[in-house]
């Protein structure tokens, strides 16, 4: 690298950018920025990023980078020898066309090398001046932005056009002190930029590279950092929340980076609301403050919202009651719809919105909620009836679950479903097993979300994903890449979770048979169960990687096509424990030898016969069978895979012996098919926990 390099500072300046996109923004900005220059030689291994996103700028400074990169020898690769020179070694035909098409002629083949009978061009490339390099680096660094809409506006020459996700209105690029010449979407690179609209005399010059950042926060009012503007908000939340008296804010990262995308110099203030409103559900009041005003709720010191909440402002008046004084009388109307909602509802029950779900198409090959409501019910009865749980509870929990869709206030904030039905069915004299399993059968939610906490909720929830996996799956709408619009995916991941970490004593492929009879003129797949299946376990093997088992591992658990799925960890930390043992790799490699055996061998399966053994390796190994059969077989029932194992690890000597003294493939048949029994009851010993051939090397 040059060694003259410095540091560098590039900033567009733009129209405020969307909240939610911000941070992905600025970090793609720089990174692509980076590594463009990196990658061109103009910034180094030890070079630093650090990128800054504000909701007016993308800016990235990195250190360490030259005005000049190394020049570079490079290597061309002509053609065979045999193809380019002839007899005499002079260049042919087919090598002058090839030089001039490099703009080379027949003068430099005496400099050409000659490697492996192949004819090279060595020269040497000059690097690029970092005016070429970081034109190109922005020129990528924009076309790479994952921008959600692009807008399409019109230049201050009134005709030419260009593609943004916002207006760009200055662009600032500085190599130390240097403004470095660039040029993109019309806007020529200078030193300038711009302060707080409100809290800075507007227009900045920046003297140097490193001084951006100080100089926008002492002179132009604004974190130009998002990380540090971030924990700006998170440090005055706190301070803000202890002086009220106690209480707690809500954690809530989306609402966090939200607000960091939305302010440039932030101001926390405290607010509130009369504590009437505090007779809504909680979870009401606060979904209205955040969705719509991106107010933090503040919770007493016994988790309860209280009437306090509070708010990030942009700008720090000496005198914040106009803005307080604001923000309470915008609130107080978001609070009083939300207090509307709840009393209008609550009018009706939940029964007697059950069946105005026949008018809510749920998909047009499926029939409408309501359908899908009376198998969700009769699936969610046949469960809880094999969990011996309340099966009426839980069918009443089932037929009631979706009838919140039709209230007014989950037609407003649709994140709420489940939980206005917990809080409806309370209100309608519903037991608090039907209310709880109304909520949860919706649970989890998403990746690492809570499970159902009793097995009446476990059963409506397994009822409800298990009704929409196969149905959907069953019409043929299979997810393909990243396209999952029924998120079949999550369903699946939610039975499997719900199955292992509540340790259900479900068999899946039996209540996804299930699942499936419950349509009977629906056009859904006959062999959809199975189909099903196969696609569970392999979100099964994500999620057991996911937890930390190894590949090899999973394979030799999940290639037993388990049904169980509350025992897959329990038989992986079997096979843990028996890889752990001396014997696990030589009976690994054995087992292997046996699979592969009997997979070129057509002998029947059976039972050796004791009269047909002849060598006393065989005859061992036969006993050793006897004896260790009824072992296993009791551990496994119990469930002790890994003490199963441990019985089969013992073995090892006795299958060893036999493979190092017995011809298994013998002349004559009837012995030849015995020694094939014998191995074909030795595997079927060995793999009731797991394929262990899956673990040899």
């Amino acid at each position: 690298m040059n060694m003259n390099a410095q540091n560098l500072l590039l900033e567009l300046q733009v129209e405020e950018l969307p909240p939610k996109a911000l941070k992905k923004l600025g970090l793609a900005f720089s990174e692509t920025l980076a590594v463009v220059l990196k990658n061109q030689g103009l910034a180094g291994d030890n070079s630093v990023v650090t990128d800054f996103a504000s909701p007016r700028r993308l800016a990235v400074h990195l250190t360490h980078v030259a005005a000049q990169a190394a020049d570079k020898p490079v290597s061309n690769k002509l053609m065979p020898v045999a193809v380019g020179l002839d007899a005499a070694g002079q260049p042919g035909p087919a090598l002058l066309k090839k030089l001039a098409s490099m703009g080379l002629d027949a003068s430099i083949a005496p400099q050409l090398r000659i490697d492996q009978a192949t004819l090279y061009f060595d020269s040497v490339a000059k690097g690029a001046t970092l005016a070429e390099g970081l034109q190109k680096a922005l020129d990528e660094a924009i076309a790479r932005l994952p921008i959600p809409k692009v807008m399409t506006y019109q230049l201050d020459d009134g005709w030419s056009t260009v593609n943004f996700v916002r207006p760009v209105h200055g662009l600032l690029a500085l190599h130390g002190a240097d403004v470095v010449p660039l040029s993109v979407l019309g806007l020529k690179a200078g030193r300038s930029t711009l302060g707080h609209r409100f809290e800075s005399a507007g227009e900045l010059s920046i003297r140097h590279a490193d001084s951006y950042e100080e100089q926008l926060e002492n002179d132009g009012a604004i974190i130009p950092s998002f990380n540090k503007r971030r924990a700006e908000i998170v440090r005055q939340l706190k301070a803000v929340a202890d002086s009220i008296g106690g209480v707690e804010s809500i954690d809530d990262d989306a609402l966090l980076d939200e607000v960091t995308s939305l302010v440039e110099l932030p101001n926390v203030l405290a607010c509130q609301f009369e504590p009437a409103f505090l007779e809504v559900p909680q979870e009401c009041l606060i979904l209205t403050m955040k969705v719509n005003q991106k107010y933090f709720p503040l919770l007493d010191d016994q988790g309860r919202l209280s009437h306090h909440f509070l708010l990030v402002s942009n700008i720090r008046p000496a005198d914040t009651s106009a803005i307080t004084g604001g923000n309470e009388r915008v609130i107080r109307p978001r609070l009083a719809d939300a207090k509307f909602f709840f009393d209008q509802d609550r009018k009706k029950t939940l029964a007697s919105r059950v069946e105005k779900l026949g008018n809510v198409v749920y998909h047009n090959k499926l029939g409408s909620q309501l359908e899908r409501a009376h198998r969700v019910t009769r699936l969610a009865g046949e469960i809880a009836r094999r969990l011996n749980a309340d099966a009426a509870a839980a069918e009443r929990a089932s037929h009631l679950a979706k009838a919140d869709l039709l209230t007014d206030m989950v037609g407003e904030f649709p994140e709420l479903q489940g939980i206005m039905g917990r809080y409806y069915a309370t209100h309608d004299g519903e037991t608090a097993d039907v209310a709880r399993a109304i909520e949860q059968h919706y649970w989890p939610r998403f990746a690492g979300d809570v499970l159902p906490q009793d097995n009446i909720g476990a059963a409506s929830a397994l009822a409800d994903k298990l009704e929409t996996l196969v149905g959907i799956y069953g019409i043929g709408l299979i997810p393909t890449g990243d396209k999952d619009p029924f998120g079949l995916r999550r369903h699946a991941l939610g039975i499997l979770r719900i199955l292992a970490e509540s340790r259900l004593p479900l068999d899946l492929m039996l209540i996804l048979t299930l699942a499936r009879s419950q349509f009977t003129g629906e056009g859904v797949s006959e062999s959809v169960a199975q189909d099903v299946y196969l696609f569970m376990l392999e979100r099964l093997k994500g999620y057991l990687r996911d937890k930390g088992y190894e590949a090899s591992e999973i394979d030799a658990v999940v290639s037993q096509s388990p049904t169980r799925i509350d025992q897959v960890e329990t038989r992986l930390e079997a096979v843990r424990a028996f890889r752990r043992l001396p014997e696990s790799a030589s009976l690994a490699a054995a087992n292997k030898r046996i699979q592969n055996i009997l997979k070129k061998s057509n002998a029947p399966s059976g039972h050796a016969d004791p009269a047909l053994l002849q060598e006393q390796a065989e005859r061992n190994l036969f006993e050793l069978l006897q004896r260790m059969t009824p072992q296993v077989e009791s551990q496994i029932a119990r469930e002790d895979y890994a003490g199963a194992l441990a019985v089969l690890s013992e073995a090892r000597e006795t299958v060893d012996a036999f493979f190092d003294n017995v011809m298994v493939m013998a002349d004559d048949v009837s012995i030849r098919n015995n020694r094939l029994a014998l191995l074909h009851n030795l595997g079927g010993l060995m793999n009731q926990v797991a394929d262990i051939s899956k673990l040899a090397a």
